[in-house]
């Protein structure tokens, strides 16, 4: 009797310790936010965060500067919500380690039918913003795996711009001269020349990369209306006037670009813009390039450059 009680003891004992392991929160690759998912879901290859294809769930992990929770916070009324597909059944104020945050859940209003839970959280030096949704009905995952999972989130320090650069879901063969600055929910990233990480009215070129987290327009003319439509929703920009727009075929794949002319919304400082989109069978790459009017000529074809040397991660 002894040793099977010792026995089962034993066996309670490695059960709990598993219990506690598992217990451990993820991180993506180069996130400082992290949550413990919900069983069967896996780190996501297409944006930071977790999903399961199979239930039509995910939750995506978002890192923002500490100063957008207030702005964050007071987006999130019932009002203002429902303008974006969200109609608010549940919201609480909570408390998670130091940092404090507001949960939001409800149904999906818009064309896709589901449950969605919003969670902003206020660290000490940054914003976590985490979504999580369920397409389809009461199948997939429940309200309190969901709100388990998005209650663990978990919060470290900052991470080596070259560790997140390296967890993009591309790579970069030929940078033309310029530099990363910042990498952005996982999937883009922000380049610059010149001294400044900083930059206002575009005293220095910027680029942004970014992938996409949905598939792309089908072929033909709804690619080049979907990227005039990407181009003039940029709200650092006004006074859009496009000198170009040309769709064609490289290295295998459909491209569409667009040079227009507009201004610096902030400054009013005349610039040119390139916009190049890649589109891959079940995902896009998109690049603007913004440089002031007066040094188009030496800094458009390296935008081009460093489009044209992005090799996707499989």
């Amino acid at each position: 009797m002894r040793l099977k009680a010792f026995a089962a003891g034993t066996i309670g004992i490695v059960l709990s310790l598993q219990a506690a392991l598992a217990a451990e929160p993820v991180f993506p690759p180069a996130s400082r936010v992290g949550i413990v998912p919900p069983q069967d879901m896996v780190l996501s290859k297409r944006f930071t965060g977790f999903e399961n294809e199979e239930r039509a769930a995910a939750i995506t992990l978002v890192e923002m500067p500490a100063g957008a929770y207030e702005q964050l916070a007071a987006g999130m009324t019932k009002d203002a919500l429902r303008r974006q597909g969200l109609d608010v059944t549940a919201r609480e104020t909570l408390k998670v380690g130091d940092a404090t945050g507001i949960l939001v859940a409800g149904a999906m209003t818009g064309p896709v039918k589901g449950r969605k839970w919003v969670l902003a959280l206020k660290g000490k030096d940054l914003t976590a913003l985490l979504i999580a949704q369920v397409e389809g009905g009461k199948d997939g995952y429940s309200e309190e795996q969901m709100r388990d999972a998005l209650t663990s989130v978990s919060l470290r320090g900052p991470i080596p711009l070259e560790e997140q650069v390296s967890a993009l879901p591309f790579r970069i063969a030929d940078k033309a001269g310029f530099r990363p600055v910042r990498v952005m929910s996982g999937n883009a990233a922000l380049f610059t020349e010149g001294p400044k990480d900083t930059i206002e009215a575009v005293e220095q070129p910027i680029a942004i990369l970014a992938v996409s987290l949905q598939p792309p327009p089908r072929a033909g003319e709804p690619r080049e209306q979907f990227a005039r439509a990407a181009l003039y929703s940029n709200e650092v920009l006004k006074d859009i006037v496009l000198e170009r727009a040309d769709s064609f075929r490289l290295k295998g794949q459909d491209w569409h670009e667009i040079v227009a002319r507009a201004k610096d919304r902030a400054s009013g400082e005349p610039v040119v813009v390139m916009q190049t989109i890649r589109f891959d069978s079940d995902r896009y790459v998109r690049m603007v390039g913004v440089v002031r009017d007066e040094k188009r000529e030496q800094v458009m074809p390296r935008f081009r450059t460093l489009i044209d040397s992005i090799d996707m991660n499989p």
